[in-house]
């Protein structure tokens, strides 16, 4: 069944029940079980959507791993430790596909109950008789505002997901690569982007990796900073598109995070430097 039947199948149910009204519960589970099996016959079916998922969460996850992408968000990390964490990354890709095609099955089985709610919460209130005809427009729009919407959060899953995926790789890199601090990015300057306020705030704003081996060593404090675990992470929260940048030196973060030991070994790992 094509869209286009889907939505006369509900005007016809629509048209039913303003000339007849609720005069018995037969009507109304009959067109109701109509509806469902309608919807699912005009939905994508769930096999072609895993495999439009793992093409994108794929090509998400080739981005990330097959190109110099991570190297850009973890300058210093070497090739050999990137190549080394390459069957963690996969595992983290076979989970996420697994949680998104969970998410979007969860979704697609709410906004079908949706619409058959609020096709049966109208249906019922109407009066043995029926009701005007030209009631019928604003009613049919309304009931198919949720399953107009169902392929577009279908996709944005996918997106979201993508964005959740390069996060954890990330987060991957960084805990084996010894990472000390992340810089939080926004798009917030992004024309249309629906950013939230609080993480524009933290957009260049660089926290601490609590236990970090810099901290251990007494190099770095948090100098009125935050950990990273004090708040979300880039890309925890749906839809956001926020992520970080790494750091590995106590030399690359500000002065006030430095403690006076952690600037006399600044001091001396760039004699080294200059003497090698």
């Amino acid at each position: 069944m094509t869209r286009r039947e889907f939505y006369e199948l509900l005007s016809a149910a629509v048209r039913d029940l303003l000339e007849h009204g609720y005069d018995s519960r037969e009507r109304v589970q009959d067109w109701l079980d109509r509806i469902r099996r309608a919807m699912h016959e005009a939905l994508v079916p769930e096999s072609l959507l895993r495999e439009r998922l793992v093409e994108g969460l794929s090509r998400t996850f080739r981005q990330q791993v097959e190109t110099d992408a991570l190297f850009r968000r973890h300058p210093g990390v070497a090739r050999y430790t990137i190549e080394r964490l390459r069957p963690q990354m996969r595992q983290e890709l076979d989970r996420r596909i697994l949680a998104s095609a969970n998410l979007i099955r969860l979704n697609r089985r709410q906004s079908i109950e949706r619409t058959l709610q609020r096709f049966e919460g109208w249906a019922t209130a109407i009066p043995a008789g029926g009701r005007p005809s030209q009631l019928k427009r604003p009613v049919d729009k309304r009931l198919r505002k949720a399953f107009q919407s169902l392929p577009f959060e279908e996709r944005r899953v996918i997106v979201d997901q993508g964005h959740k995926l390069t996060a954890a790789i990330n987060d991957i890199v960084a805990e084996a690569g010894d990472a000390i601090a992340q810089v939080w990015h926004s798009h917030w300057r992004e024309t249309g982007y629906d950013y939230r306020p609080r993480h524009k705030q933290f957009d260049g704003m660089v926290f601490l990796l609590r236990g970090n081996w810099a901290q251990r060593e007494g190099l770095v404090k948090l100098g009125g900073h935050l950990y990273a675990d004090q708040i979300e992470r880039p890309a925890e929260l749906p839809f956001c598109r926020c992520y970080a940048t790494y750091l590995y030196s106590p030399s690359e973060l500000p002065e006030d995070m430095l403690t006076a030991k952690g600037r006399r070994w600044i001091k001396e790992a760039r004699r080294r430097v200059a003497a090698a």
